[in-house]
C-alpha cells in the first residue's frame, strides 16, 4: 500500500478507549503499545511481504529483521515472534519454505527473542514475515512524536536499497552489489537501539517504505516541528545514485515523492537524482534518531565504534513551519 492508504482504510472504525492502551490506531507510530503494569508495557507489530531477493534464507533474514525493527524503534526489546506464511505449496518445493523460516529464526535468535509458532495459508504468491511482541518500561517508550527544536538527527543505515533492488530485478546490478545490499537489509537495528538508550533521545522511527523524507515528515507532523535535511550529509549507497541518475527507480519512490510533496521543499542546487534517493522506499532501513543537539556527536561516535560505520548526522529540528521538511 502507498502512503495514506491505511489511514483511509481505518477511517470510521470505532475508537479504542482502553485506559491501558498507550499507542494504538489513533497514534501513527511504528508499533502499538499496551500497558501491563507500572513497570511493563507490551509493544506489538506485524509485517510481511513478497520476496525481494532470490535466496530464500536471505529473504527470511530480511523479512524478520524488518519486522523486529519496529520494536527497536519504540525503544523496546523483542521477546517473542510468530511466523506469517503464504506459500504456493503446489508450485514450490517445501525446501524453499524451510530455508526462509531458517533465515527468520536465525534473526529472531540474534535479537534475543523466541519463536512461538505462527500461521500459514496456501497462496499463489509467496509471502513471509512476523508478528512480534516486545517489552518496554512505559516511561522509557520512544515514539515518533517527541522531536524538539534544537535536536540533531542521526540516520544509522545508508539509503538506496529500494533502487538497487530494482536494479537487481532488472539484472543491472552485480552479484557483489546485490549481496552488499542484502546484508544491510538483514542487519538488525539492535545495536543502535541499545546505544541510544543512554542518551536524551526525543523521537525515533525506522526508515522503511515511505523513504527518508516520508518518515521525516511523519516525525515532523506528529511532533509539531519542522526538519531540515542536509542532502549531502545523508549516507547513500553510491551505486544507488548512479542508478537514480539513469532513472532506474521503483514505483514506490514516485508515490512517496508525490504524496509528501506538499510538505517538502527542496533547495535549488540539490540534484534531482539525490532528491529521488531521499524518497526511495527502504526495506529494513536504519533508525532515524532525534536527540538533544549537544549529545549527537557522542552517540554518533559510539555508533561508529560499534560497527555502524555509515551512521551520520543528517539534519536538525527547528520550530518554524510545523510539519514541514526542508532539503538543503
Amino acid at each position: 500500500m502507498g502512503p495514506g492508504d491505511l489511514d483511509k482504510a481505518i477511517c470510521g472504525l470505532p475508537p479504542m478507549t482502553d485506559p491501558r492502551l498507550i499507542r494504538g490506531l489513533e497514534s501513527p507510530d511504528d508499533a502499538g503499545v499496551y500497558r501491563i503494569s507500572d513497570e511493563v508495557a507490551l509493544i506489538q507489530t506485524v509485517d510481511f511481504f513478497t520476496p525481494i531477493v532470490d535466496d530464500p534464507y536471505t529473504f527470511g533474514q530480511i523479512a524478520a529483521a524488518n519486522a523486529l525493527s519496529d520494536v527497536y524503534a519504540m525503544g523496546g526489546q523483542p521477546l517473542t515472534a510468530m511466523n506469517i506464511v503464504c506459500f504456493p505449496v503446489k508450485e514450490m518445493d517445501i525446501a524453499i519454505l524451510r530455508e526462509i523460516l531458517r533465515g527468520g529464526v536465525d534473526k529472531i535468535l540474534e535479537a534475543g527473542a523466541v519463536l512461538l509458532g505462527g500461521h500459514s495459508v496456501e497462496d499463489s504468491e509467496l509471502k513471509y514475515g512476523l508478528a512480534v511482541t516486545g517489552a518496554v518500561h512505559p516511561d522509557k517508550m520512544i515514539t515518533n512524536a517527541g522531536a524538539k527544536p534544537g535536536d540533531r538527527l542521526i540516520l544509522t543505515k545508508p539509503l538506496g536499497t529500494g533502487i538497487i533492488s530494482t536494479a537487481v530485478k532488472a539484472e543491472m546490478a552485480t552479484e557483489e552489489l546485490a549481496a552488499t545490499v542484502a546484508g544491510y537489509m538483514a542487519a538488525l537495528n539492535r545495536v543502535a537501539a541499545g546505544l541510544m538508550t543512554g542518551f536524551e533521545v526525543h523521537a525515533v522511527t525506522d526508515v522503511t517504505g515511505f523513504g527518508l523524507l516520508g518518515h521525516s515528515a511523519e516525525m515532523a507532523q506528529n511532533s509539531g516541528v519542522s526538519i531540515n535535511i542536509h542532502a549531502a550529509a545523508v549516507p547513500v549507497l553510491p551505486e544507488a545514485l548512479e542508478f537514480a541518475r539513469q532513472g532506474l527507480c521503483p514505483a514506490g519512490l514516485f508515490r512517496n515523492r508525490d504524496f509528501f510533496a506538499p510538505v517538502v521543499t527542496t533547495r535549488d542546487g540539490v540534484p534531482d537524482y539525490l532528491a529521488d534517493v531521499l524518497n526511495d522506499p527502504q526495506t529494513s532501513g536504519g533508525l532515524l534518531i532525534s536527540l538533544a543537539g549537544d549529545q549527537a556527536a557522542t552517540l554518533l561516535e559510539q555508533l561508529q565504534q560499534n560497527g555502524i560505520k555509515e551512521a551520520a548526522i543528517i539534519g536538525e529540528v527547528t520550530a518554524s513551519g510545523a510539519g514541514r521538511i526542508q532539503v538543503i
